[in-house]
């Protein structure tokens, strides 16, 4: 239905536009055609002036005409010499305008119902004389008229062709991306890995599906992602249920009562790992935060053996609880594999600020920097889900988060600075 509505615009506006820019042409082309007629009539009318001025002559102190043998040149051409007709055989209807262009004494031109009228003056010692020819305008205007007419009707099918030729291209285009759509649809129910495969875009459509061939692979890797993620993070919380299900088994059948530090170390293993997979979950930033960095890196600490070095006045564009849930699985996992020392330190490069989560453990194989934010990976007793969940949380706020092996633990954030 949308792509139908679309159709429907993409033809109605080039019809529209078609529209315009015939209308355009017809004006222009209709003015250009009556300046042509118009200048093709006076050009007739001046011919007969000339014609009949060459006749003009004095002949004892009188003004007549050397040829005067064509009643058709008389009923269009009249000579007037010192005010008084001489030759031709002016219409009553036009005398009062031919006899005031007569006594003008200058070349003129006027329009007078469908004719045009032309004077000019004969240049002869001692006379006034004028020269006045009539030229009709009948089948100059009827041309114009047939010529408006055609241009009409020639523009009334461009405009039904270019409407016609739009809906048959749009339609077809519109197709393609129908089909396309359809293909996506039933791949997401039946077979997800498929994809388009249209090779190098040779036109848009082309570049769609290549677009549309990198979401889905997208999408696809996010919920292999997910997908192994929820199958890691169901294989290691059974380690601490099935803990506490035999201390639980082992006290029923002994008849004893259970340890409660084992079960309580248990739990708080279960509940700490559930904790930082609910702040990776909720982890979430919005253009426009900013927090107090040194302020966040104390609540993440929050009365762990930490050492903090940072600069007194350091802003990011974070909000507060996702540097927090960030922060907390690096310390961590700092705690469980340093000796003795943990300590963070704060410095600002340009429109970054980079955060060092130190300790002074074994650090990381530099073979495995980049294996060890897999989920399940783990170098002690943990679960191996604290880098895992950090760099999902980094992913969601635009930070960068990555492990260096320099010999001991260390894990470089890099947190946009307002």
């Amino acid at each position: 239905m949308a792509l139908t509505r679309f159709r429907r615009r993409v033809v109605a506006l080039t019809v529209l536009i078609a529209t315009v820019v015939v209308a355009i042409l017809v004006m222009v082309s209709h003015v250009l055609l009556s300046r042509v007629t118009d200048t093709d009539a006076l050009d007739l009318a001046r011919t007969r002036a000339e014609a009949v001025a060459a006749n003009v002559t004095e002949v004892g102190g009188r003004i007549v005409l050397t040829e005067n043998n064509s009643e058709a040149l008389d009923e269009v051409a009249w000579v007037y010499a010192d005010g008084r007709l001489i030759d031709g055989n002016v219409p009553a209807g036009m005398v009062a305008r031919v006899e005031a262009m007569a006594g003008s004494g200058r070349s003129q031109t006027a329009t007078v119902g469908h004719y045009l009228l032309y004077a000019r003056e004969v240049p002869v010692d001692g006379h006034h004389v004028m020269v006045i020819v009539r030229v009709d305008l009948t089948p100059y205007e009827t041309s114009e008229q047939h010529s408006l007419t055609l241009s009409l009707v020639l523009g009334g099918l461009a405009i039904l062709l270019a409407g016609g030729v739009a809906h048959l291209v749009v339609r077809r285009a519109m197709r393609v991306v129908h089909e396309m759509a359809s293909l996506a649809d039933d791949w997401g129910h039946h077979e997800p890995g498929r994809r388009f495969n249209l090779g190098a875009p040779r036109d848009e459509f082309g570049e769609l599906g290549q677009t549309l061939d990198r979401l889905l692979e997208r999408v696809d890797n996010a919920l292999a992602d997910e997908r192994r993620l929820t199958d890691e993070i169901a294989h290691e919380l059974r380690t601490p249920l099935t803990v506490l299900r035999g201390e639980a088994q082992l006290a029923q059948l002994s008849g004893e009562p259970v340890e409660p530090e084992a079960v309580l170390s248990e739990v708080d293993r279960l509940n700490a790992a559930i904790t930082t997979l609910l702040h990776a979950a909720r982890a979430r930033t919005d253009a426009g935060t900013r927090c107090d960095l040194l302020s966040a890196a104390r609540q993440a600490i929050a009365g762990r053996a930490v050492e903090i070095d940072f600069p007194a006045k350091a802003h990011v564009a974070v909000a507060d609880d996702v540097v927090v849930s960030l922060m907390s699985p690096l310390l961590e996992n700092g705690l469980r594999h340093a000796r003795s020392r943990v300590w963070i330190t704060a410095r600002i490069q340009g429109e970054k600020v980079v955060v060092d989560v130190l300790d002074d453990g074994p650090g990381f194989d530099p073979m495995e920097v980049d294996r060890v934010f897999e989920a399940g990976v783990t170098g002690g007793d943990g679960y191996g889900l604290g880098l895992p969940v950090a760099r999902r949380i980094a992913a969601s706020a635009g930070v960068e988060v990555r492990a260096i092996a320099d010999g001991r633990g260390h894990v470089e954030v890099t947190l946009p600075a307002v």
